[in-house]
């Protein structure tokens, strides 16, 4: 890099002419502030740069082009950035912020990368509420000048659509937009896209009522669902909606399911990386270890659940499934509810709700709550048979027969 050190004027500025091969970066520095130069590119072109340290690293910073601004505005620019590093801040660095959260299409870029593919698992869920519903909306517009009006609109336009299989309308979607801006947005003010005291345009919107589900399959519509089950032609759909059934694993625990996860021999598979965060030990039953034992492995292939690409595991189950309820008669229940059923079917038999809570793997206890009113069934049960018993040796009424448990 050649320099030359001269107090910098508007007559030195207009004079100056580029020297060296064109490789090299040619500066000017001036002599009244420590850092600040003039650049002159091989084509010509000047401009007014600002050298530093911050952290023992060489920062070297654009103030502005010459003839944008004059020598007298680049002593001045300099002197605030000066100013900045004073303070422990890096000059450069909120320059590069500022104008990568220029848009939301830059926020979105930044959120996939700092953020959701850093710290989620599925992060594949995030993407595509990224790119089917905010960046088509907004991503054009600058972070700070979204308003709560406009992600207000976004939210209600996405509830208003309607599932074209069940008639439903997509609240639950619009509520998962929402909360993923409101996070984004959060983010922003923390990286600085935004002053930390910018409001969240995503807050304090109403959200739409979610009603809880308790759908899940009935002793009656089990029989129906095994038959349909195994008359679907895709035999890797049929085994994992046996495993579904069986283990009341999620959707993407059980897809993603390796077979060096899988000990036959101890009869436990054994998750790593699940939604809860914790490491998750589930025991098999013999259902669950005879249906594993049938499935034939695929050479080269680590997933239990093979996809149709080398290597890959199986991706779509949701058109399986649409034929197989269909075939069933039960075209209101959906996938997630196979794992519902496992809780339900659980509870009934007396099961805890933490002995439930443990089989589904929560991390939140009132997330396990929902089975409690099936657990109800068999309290009333006992309490059935303990009135009838002692209304019986009371003479209030005939008494019930005992039978001795096993």
């Amino acid at each position: 890099m050649k320099t030359n050190t001269k107090k910098l004027t508007k007559k030195i500025a207009d004079a100056a002419k580029y020297k060296g091969d064109g490789s090299k970066k040619y500066i000017i520095w001036d002599t009244s502030i420590t850092g600040l130069g003039l650049r002159v590119y091989p084509s010509g072109k000047k401009s007014f740069v600002l050298k530093y340290r911050h952290h023992n690293r060489q920062r070297l910073m654009v103030l502005g082009s010459f003839g944008s601004i004059t020598v007298d505005n680049a002593r001045d620019e300099a002197k605030k950035e000066l100013g900045e590093l004073s303070k422990d801040n890096d000059p450069l660095k909120t320059k590069q912020q500022k104008l990568a959260g220029d848009s939301m299409k830059e926020l979105c870029t930044a959120y996939m990368e700092r953020h959701a593919k850093v710290r989620k698992k599925h992060w594949r869920n995030d993407q595509s509420m990224m790119d089917n519903r905010i960046l088509p909306a907004i991503g054009t517009l600058k972070v700070k000048d979204v308003t709560r009006e406009d992600i207000s609109a976004l939210h209600r336009a996405v509830g208003s659509e309607k599932n074209e299989l069940t008639g439903n309308k997509k609240t639950y979607q619009a509520n998962r937009v929402l909360a993923l801006l409101s996070k984004m947005f959060e983010l922003a003010a923390l990286w600085g896209y935004v002053p930390e005291t910018h409001p969240n345009p995503a807050k304090r919107i109403e959200k739409f009522s979610e009603k809880q589900r308790d759908r899940w399959v009935t002793p009656e519509e089990l029989p129906k669902l095994a038959k349909a089950i195994d008359a679907e032609p895709n035999p890797v759909a049929r085994d994992a909606l046996w495993l579904y059934l069986l283990t009341g694993l999620r959707k993407s625990e059980l897809l993603e399911l390796k077979w060096s996860e899988v000990d036959l021999k101890r009869e436990e598979i054994r998750f790593g990386d699940t939604k809860s965060g914790k490491k998750h030990y589930l025991p098999m039953s013999k259902a669950t270890k005879a249906k594993l034992e049938s499935i034939t492995r695929v050479v080269g292939n680590p997933y239990v659940l093979p996809g149709k690409v080398s290597k890959s595991h199986l991706v779509n189950i949701s058109k399986p499934w649409i034929r197989i309820r269909k075939a069933a008669g039960i075209q209101d229940v959906r996938l997630h509810d196979l794992r519902r059923t496992v809780g339900s079917w659980l509870a009934q038999s007396g099961n805890s709700l933490h002995l439930i809570g443990r089989v589904l793997n929560h991390s939140n206890v009132s997330t396990t709550q929902i089975y409690a009113r099936f657990g109800q069934d068999s309290v009333k049960a006992a309490l059935d048979k303990h009135g009838a018993e002692l209304m019986g040796h009371a003479g209030k009424a005939k008494k019930a027969k005992v039978v001795k448990l096993a």
